[in-house]
């Protein structure tokens, strides 16, 4: 009977761990530091990879708004050939034609105050059949200056740069939310990290656990062959082993779902060379430091750092400035309006007999070019001016300010929002801190009740060397130990991840890890089309 509960109880320690010698023969194992953890996942992550694209967009944006500014050049050209029946033996013999050409040139400037000013030259050419010309073909020119100001509505610095400003804050608010999805992205690597160490240390705890069980349980046999031991209680070392079978079975499993997701968060299938990779093994341990976070510090650090805060504190300046925006427009639209122009004309001068056009003879002809017109209007021979205001003023500005209520009405939505936000905040930060003093409280206690179990379980064992105990007691304080140390390992993990919990909290993760938004943006730009960029992370 002894030989073939043996040979069952061989049969189980080869199915137990034949797995796992099969696994590290074939499996592929990637040692991973945290450091290399974070690197990685801030490389690969698809997440952020989408989310880089965002500032770089946004500052795209602003670029569109600030195209604003620059002068527009405005060219036309126009030919027209008229012919129609003569009415009159004063305007043609039979046809009355007409070949004109039409040409400007324009540069035109938006001011800073709201304003336009614009240069401009048009000029023309006519050649006509008409009787009684005095010049044909004739060639006229006009340099022009215009200017126009707006007095009251859409007057001032603030009002002309509107679109710049609203999408420079989109652009910053675009960069915080980047900052914000970093924090994210930090923390769930540290959190996934940590619970992949708790895993495989569980499942150490475990295996070590069975081996104290199997130990016991060659010891049972060795003394029930001797007459020593009632062969009854070995079942119940083998009731133990059993269920500390099951128990390494749910540990292995927690090994692979920890697995799966850090290398899900790390996207390790985008680099070829570790996407075959099977297995992670944490270099890292988690650190005790014993340091009680101040709370006031933390809510300090938060309302100053936090950057979605501060991307809600930015936003609401954009709805105070759409406030003060929709107040400029219920005002009239006044503008002040001046022009200075020159003409000049020139073509070939009809002489007449007698100087007189009516008797219709001509005697000859005084030819003139068309730059003597550009000439006299760029020479202004001949000076021209006006100045004028005019003065609008809409129904709707009287009627209605529904432009004006509505923006003041998401001003006051986001200032409610941003104080709830506070609010969100302040809790989180104080659930954030209490979680980190708690989890080192924990640390302390399951590390006394570990020493404690320790000592018990060696107590006990003292005792059943000389025949004072049972198998029944020695089963339970080894699953006592176990328990201890796999509870004490649970609440150093969990205070590691809770003070990676605090930064994020606190918005201090990426300072934590020594990375800058604005460098990692820049880098991503420049590897746009090429992955994520591959910097450096430094842990302090």
């Amino acid at each position: 009977m002894l030989d073939k509960m043996k040979r069952g109880w061989t049969l189980i320690l080869l199915v137990s761990f034949f797995p796992l010698f099969g696994q590290e023969l074939k499996d592929t194992a990637l040692s991973l530091s945290l450091e290399e953890c974070i690197l990685k996942t801030m490389r690969n992550n698809l997440g952020l990879a989408v989310e880089v694209l965002s500032p770089e967009i946004a500052g795209v944006a602003v670029s569109l708004a600030g195209e604003k500014f620059m002068p527009s050049l405005l060219f036309s050209y126009n030919q027209q050939d008229t012919n129609a029946a003569s009415f009159s033996f004063l305007d043609a013999s039979q046809t009355v034609s007409t070949l004109q050409n039409d040409y400007s040139a324009q540069l035109a400037q938006f001011l800073p105050t709201g304003g336009n000013l614009s240069l401009s030259i048009n000029g023309y050419k006519t050649n006509t059949n008409r009787s009684f010309q005095s010049i044909n073909p004739r060639f006229g020119n006009t340099l022009r200056l215009n200017f126009s100001q707006p007095l009251l509505k859409d007057f001032g610095f603030k009002m002309s740069r509107r679109e710049i400003i609203i999408a420079r804050n989109n652009r910053d608010i675009s960069e915080m939310n980047f900052g914000r999805a970093l924090e994210e992205v930090i923390y769930s690597a540290k959190t996934a990290y940590w619970n992949l160490f708790y895993s495989l240390e569980n499942l150490k705890v475990r295996r070590q656990s069975m081996k104290l069980a199997l130990d016991l349980l060659e010891k049972n046999k060795a003394e029930i062959e001797a007459g020593t031991l009632p062969p009854i209680e070995i079942l119940t070392a083998q009731a133990d082993v059993a269920t500390r079978k099951a128990d390494i079975l749910e540990a292995e499993a927690m090994v692979k779902n920890n697995e799966d997701l850090l290398k899900t968060i790390m996207n390790l299938s985008a680099e070829e060379a570790e996407a075959e990779v099977v297995r992670i093994v944490p270099t890292d341990s988690p650190s005790v430091s014993g340091e009680e976070p101040s709370l006031d510090k933390a809510l300090l650090t938060a309302m100053e750092k936090r950057p979605d805060l501060r991307a809600s504190r930015v936003d609401l300046d954009s709805r105070e400035f759409d406030v003060s925006y929709a107040r400029n427009q219920l005002f009239p639209d006044l503008r002040l309006q001046a022009s200075y122009w020159s003409p000049g004309i020139s073509g070939d001068q009809i002489l007449y007999e007698g100087g007189n056009a009516l008797t219709g003879k001509v005697i000859g002809r005084i030819p003139g070019g068309s730059s003597d017109a550009l000439r006299d209007a760029v020479n202004f021979k001949y000076k021209n001016w006006s100045f004028g205001l005019t003065f609008n003023l809409p129904l709707n500005t009287l009627l209605s300010r529904a432009l004006y209520a509505q923006a003041r009405l998401n001003f006051k939505q986001a200032a409610l929002q941003l104080r709830d936000q506070e609010q969100q905040i302040f809790l989180e930060i104080k659930t954030a801190v209490r979680s980190v003093r708690t989890n080192f409280e924990r640390i302390e206690a399951y590390r006394a009740a570990r020493e404690l179990a320790q000592k018990k379980l060696e107590a006990e064992q003292e005792k059943f060397n000389v025949g004072l105990s049972t198998n029944y007691f020695i089963l339970q304080y080894q699953r006592d130990l176990a328990d201890a140390l796999i509870m004490e390992l649970r609440a150093i993990v969990d205070y590691n991840i809770s003070l990676a919990g605090l930064n994020r909290a606190q918005g201090t993760g990426r300072e934590e890890q020594n990375i800058s938004v604005d460098e990692f943006i820049k880098d991503g730009q420049e590897a746009a089309g090429g992955g994520m960029p591959k910097r450096r992370l430094s842990l302090p």
